[in-house]
């Protein structure tokens, strides 16, 4: 369906505050434990402010021209979307993350409610901008760009998608034990973890891993014009992989700790770990596999892609 009558998902989060009065029951109680902790309320309060300002902008625009469906993102997961839905997100770049993993070749914008305050790098659009771009996005008359998406299959048929980086290794911070296969290497390793990265998350988590390890191979006498990172494009094919941490021991190794994977050359990694083994996308630790002794997860490049209109 197309033009006026097309349905459009706002996905939208709570505000910071909005958290606060869940978790103390009013704003009152919020304020008092933020000032007794020395910190400023009001920064809150204006977040609180300018976020609803924009939600009350971008839904009154919608309302006008189409179908409207309010999804706060803690339905993401058990939300069915259709086919020609126009999902639309109003947050931070992490929400656009975390919707796009959802979708299955809708269309995706993403709305930045507070310029001042987030950089935006997956949010191209001001809720002011909505009354003028309208028009083409419900005819799917704007550039959009593909994302690519990794996934982990596990050896009994779940699947995890995530459109920054996926996360194996423990659920809490101890060491992960795991054999690790990429082609025709293997190698049995004791990490802290494996971080598998997309193009996009290429500027995220990983870019991290890599910075501090470079740094810190720096500090040991490594040169530093060989130790410059380079992000990737967003539909990149292929993977990046960093281990984190890696131990090498009498029984462990520490050389297959960084690579790139693809769907002629997955990464195959096979759980040592008794107990509290987890595979988690996208920093939602909340939604994840269990990957305990006895489960391969194969990770590669996912049949779908995320669209991200510009």
């Amino acid at each position: 369906m197309r033009g006026p009558d097309r349905k459009a998902v706002l996905v939208t989060r709570k505000t910071r505050l909005e958290e606060l009065i869940a978790k103390y029951q009013t704003a009152e109680q919020a304020k008092f434990y933020v000032e007794h902790l020395g910190a400023d309320f009001s920064d809150y309060e204006r977040e609180h402010q300018t976020y609803h300002a924009a939600k009350r902008t971008v839904v009154e625009t919608l309302e006008r021209r189409c179908l409207l469906q309010l999804l706060d993102r803690s339905f993401l997961p058990s939300f069915v979307f259709g086919p020609d839905d126009l999902v639309l997100a109003l947050g931070q770049d992490g929400l656009v993350a975390n919707t796009l993993k959802y979708l299955d070749g809708q269309p995706l914008v993403g709305i930045n409610p507070d310029p001042g305050r987030y950089d935006g790098v997956l949010l191209p659009f001001e809720s002011r901008d909505l009354p003028a771009v309208l028009e083409e996005l419900l005819h799917d008359r704007r550039p959009a760009k593909s994302i690519t998406m990794a996934q982990a299959k596990l050896s009994d048929g779940q699947a995890l998608c995530a459109v920054n980086d996926l996360f194996i290794g423990p659920r809490t911070h101890t060491s992960a034990r795991y054999e690790v296969v990429l082609g025709k290497k293997s190698e049995q390793q004791s990490s802290s973890g494996i971080i598998v990265a997309t193009g996009l998350g290429s500027t995220a988590w990983l870019k991290s891993v890599v910075t501090g390890s470079a740094l810190i191979a720096t500090n040991f006498g490594a040169s530093s014009q060989s130790l410059r990172y380079q992000p990737q494009a967003w539909d990149a094919p292929f993977l990046q992989f960093a281990v984190r941490e890696p131990f090498p021991s009498v029984a462990t190794q520490a050389t297959l700790v960084c690579g790139r994977a693809d769907r002629d050359t997955p990464l195959v990694v096979r759980s040592l770990m008794p107990e509290h083994g987890v595979i988690f996308s996208d920093g939602i630790e909340s939604d994840y596999l269990e990957f305990n002794s006895g489960v391969t997860a194969t990770v590669s490049i996912a049949e779908r892609a995320g669209v991200l209109i510009q």
